[in-house]
């Protein structure tokens, strides 16, 4: 191998497949790196719970490994949603995971993750059924910061943020309901697109997930890991019952291309809530404000006048609750064991009981002010303007616990999230894309996102304004505290 174990772990999965197509590196000493890294680095984050180690290393030895545009590059899933033929599957629960409940097949996503070269090589943790934005499960344990090990990496995909942003693997696949995608990488210093609602498949299990506020990707390290892979994932799929329109030319190409000048809405205060972001939070927003204007970029305070109606917000409140109470009905029919109280975490059991009081008729009129709320906000990119920008999260990464049910509270922690989500979960419920960037770190070194919004369907202009923003203050020189290279 030509390149040094400390130069691959911090190379992005666009340089890994660089080596190997230029045969500098096999794909079976990518994976043998990757494992090494995760042996050293994983006992002090616990980001990564399921290893298929030895399965990863057939894999990257197999004659029919995939010759995709990421071939023999490591890769790690999220164990919620996605799932692998032949793997464990535990959603964060303790109940699958006292079942040793294995997958039979992959989901039309993770076989294009295969179709692309990526070799899996195990499972990121995830809180049960992901309805908090930590990563702190009783089945698995806490997750923890690779920035700063006494804090949370954000949820619900932190584990595969953790394992990314300490130089596991240079990208680990996401999911993304309220800003499990977004929430993450703000919190752990990575890129994290949420796509267009429908641009990856759910299927062939799930049409769509709460109520299409669910979508697939991945966390990276750079911008044209996130639109190459978006390459090579997005699409319809059989039987989905909608897709987000094919884009004019490969995201890849946007990387570099220029965006052109750009009229950008500014908003720093949460969206919905009385209580103010946090100074380190404004001041990420602003500072990217004024070096967008130093790009030629417009910059003015407004933004969609619906952001603030609460009736969405109490609207997407009855469709999770009422899909946990449909997940939990799930795993009893494929289990064939009935799951009770004691089977699930006290949160998740009031979650559900909460869905369970809610009935057809209120349902769907929650799905049709969910409607009414997207064209509410979408009307403002009509106006004249081309992306809106915030900041990712009102606070810094939360110390660990502070999602934690108590005795007397099993909905303390889904009730603070509510309040952690005001500015990702409107774009779950309008279905755009958008994009958390780490452009500033707080006094005491945090990393802390910002979110750029574009219209339904262009992730093409996101890729370009946030290639433009990493040229002009690229993160790849910074390190967390955690990290395989000391």
């Amino acid at each position: 191998m030509s390149v040094s174990p400390s130069d691959l772990a911090l190379l992005d999965a666009t340089a890994q497949a660089a080596l190997v197509r230029d045969r500098e590196v096999t794909p079976r000493e990518l994976v043998d790196s990757a494992i090494d890294r995760i042996g050293r680095v994983n006992p002090r984050l616990n980001a990564v719970i399921t290893p298929l180690f030895e399965k990863a290393r057939a894999q990257a030895t197999a004659r029919d490994l995939p010759d995709g545009p990421f071939r023999g590059v490591p890769f790690l899933l999220k164990d919620l949603t996605c799932h692998s033929a032949g793997d464990p599957y535990h959603a964060g629960m303790r109940f699958l995971r006292d079942l040793h409940w294995v997958e039979k097949e992959d989901t039309h996503l993770a076989a294009r993750f295969r179709a692309a070269g990526f070799v899996f090589l195990g499972k990121t943790n995830t809180p049960e059924l992901g309805p908090v934005p930590t990563t702190e499960p009783l089945a698995y344990g806490r997750t923890r910061n690779p920035w700063d090990p006494s804090r949370s990496p954000g949820g619900s995909s932190g584990g595969s943020a953790a394992a990314v942003a300490s130089g596991m693997v240079p990208a680990a696949h996401a999911n993304d309901g309220g800003g499990s995608i977004r929430i993450p990488a703000s919190e752990c210093g990575l890129v994290g697109l949420k796509p267009s609602r429908g641009r990856t498949s759910l299927g062939p299990d799930v049409g769509e997930s709460w109520a299409g506020l669910v979508v697939e990707h991945v966390v990276t390290r750079s911008v044209r890991d996130t639109a190459g892979i978006l390459d090579a994932v997005a699409g319809y799929a059989p039987g989905d019952p909608y897709t987000a329109t094919p884009p004019v030319r490969p995201f890849r190409q946007e990387v570099g291309a220029s965006p052109g000048r750009l009229r950008v809405g500014l908003r720093v205060s949460p969206p919905g809530s009385e209580i103010a972001a946090h100074p380190a939070c404004v001041a990420a927003a602003r500072e990217t404000a004024r070096l967008l204007e130093s790009l030629g970029h417009r910059v003015e305070e407004s933004w969609p006048g619906g952001l603030d109606d609460q009736g969405a917000v109490q609207a997407a409140v009855r469709i999770i609750t009422s899909c946990t109470a449909r997940d939990l009905s799930y795993w009893t029919e494929r289990t064939g064991r009935t799951i009770g109280p004691d089977d699930v975490e006290p949160m998740v059991w009031g979650i559900a009981e909460i869905g369970r009081s809610v009935s057809a008729v209120e349902y769907i009129r929650a799905a049709e002010y969910m409607q009414a709320y997207t064209r509410h906000v979408a009307s403002w990119w009509t106006e004249g303007f081309d992306l809106l920008l915030t900041p990712t999260l009102p606070e810094p990464p939360p110390p660990l616990g502070k999602f934690d049910a108590t005795p007397d509270d099993p909905m303390r922690g889904f009730a603070r999230g509510g309040e952690f989500v005001a500015f990702t979960m409107p774009f779950n419920m309008t279905g755009q894309p958008a994009i958390s960037l780490p452009l500033h770190w707080s006094d005491d070194g945090l990393p802390i996102g910002v979110q750029l919004v574009a219209a339904y369907g262009r992730e093409d202009l996101l890729i370009r304004v946030a290639a433009q923003l990493e040229e002009a203050r690229p993160w790849r020189e910074r390190r967390p505290r955690v990290h395989a290279v000391v």
